[in-house]
C-alpha cells in the first residue's frame, strides 16, 4: 500500500496559503504543541518567516507516531476546506499525482476507492466502502472485510424490503446477494443494454452466466473471510490482496444493485 506520509507534501503547500497566525491555530487543532512553536513570531521587522514556521512544523511532525500522523493529516485537511473549500480542487489535483485522494473527509490510495465512482454509489454504502478503505489502508484487514459485507448488507436488505423477500436475517451475506441481483432485474436490464450496443445472444449468454457466477463466488469469499479471519491486523502478504479485491467487489455489488 501507498505510504500515507507523502499527502503531508500537497497538504503542507496548500496549508502554507493561510496567514502565518492561522497556520499555527491549524497545526495546534490538529496535535502540534505550539509551545514548541512559540518562539516563532511574526513581527513587522526581524520576526520569523512563514518558511521558517513551516520548517519548524515539519520538525514536530517528524516525532509524531503514526496514529498521531494520520490525525493531523486528517485534521489539517478538514480544517483548511472548512476555511476556503475552493482549496479541495487544488488539494485533489496535488494528491492525485502522488496515488491518493480526498474523499468524504478521508485520505485514500486512488487504485482503491475512485471519489468519483464513489459519488455514484448508494447513499446508504457509502460510510462503510470509505471506512472498509481507510481500515486495509491501516492493516485491518479483517475490519475492512466487515465494512466491505457492511456496504453490501446495506443494499441487500433495500432490495429484501422493497421486494418482499423476506427476513433478510434468515439468509447467509452469499444467499442475500445472490438473491437480491435475481429480484432487482439486474441482470436482465444488463443483457438489454449490450444488445442495444449489438451484442449477439451467443455473446450475451456466457458473459452473463460468467458474471452471475464471479458474484456468486466473490460473495462466498467475502462471508468466509468476515466469518473466519478474527482479528487480522497487520501485513498479511497472501491475506491482503482478498481483502483488497473484496472491497471492489462490494463496490461492484453495490454498484449493480444501486437506484437509479
Amino acid at each position: 500500500m501507498t505510504d500515507i506520509g507523502i499527502t503531508w507534501g500537497p497538504i503542507r503547500s496548500v496549508l502554507e496559503r493561510l496567514s502565518f497566525s492561522t497556520i499555527k491555530d491549524v497545526v495546534g487543532l490538529a496535535g502540534v504543541d505550539l509551545r514548541k512553536l512559540a518562539h516563532l513570531d511574526q513581527k513587522f521587522s526581524g520576526g520569523a518567516s512563514k518558511g521558517q514556521l513551516m520548517t519548524a512544523i515539519d520538525s514536530t511532525i517528524g516525532d509524531m507516531d503514526g496514529v498521531q500522523f494520520q490525525r493531523l493529516l486528517r485534521i489539517v485537511t478538514e480544517e483548511l476546506l472548512r476555511r476556503n473549500p475552493t482549496f479541495l480542487d487544488i488539494l485533489q489535483d496535488s494528491l492525485s499525482r502522488l496515488g491518493w485522494n480526498y474523499s468524504n473527509g478521508t485520505l485514500l490510495p486512488i487504485d482503491l476507492l475512485d471519489p468519483y465512482e464513489l459519488e455514484e454509489l448508494p447513499e446508504e454504502s457509502k460510510g462503510d466502502l470509505v471506512k472498509a478503505a481507510s481500515r486495509l489502508r491501516d492493516g485491518d484487514l479483517s475490519g475492512a472485510v466487515s465494512a466491505a459485507c457492511a456496504a453490501v448488507d446495506s443494499v441487500t436488505s433495500r432490495v429484501y424490503e422493497e421486494r418482499k423477500l423476506g427476513d433478510p436475517g434468515s439468509a447467509s451475506f452469499q444467499e442475500k446477494v445472490c438473491c437480491a441481483i435475481r429480484a432487482d432485474g439486474v441482470v436482465p436490464v444488463l443483457e438489454s443494454d449490450l444488445a442495444a450496443i449489438g451484442w449477439q445472444p451467443n455473446d450475451i449468454k456466457p458473459f452473463r452466466e460468467n458474471l452471475t457466477g464471479s458474484i456468486n463466488q466473490a460473495a462466498y469469499i467475502m462471508q468466509k473471510l468476515r466469518s473466519d479471519m478474527g482479528d487480522v491486523h497487520g501485513t498479511k502478504p497472501i491475506l491482503r490482496p482478498l481483502v483488497f479485491d473484496s472491497v471492489k467487489w462490494a463496490t461492484l455489488i453495490v454498484r449493480l444493485l444501486r437506484k437509479d
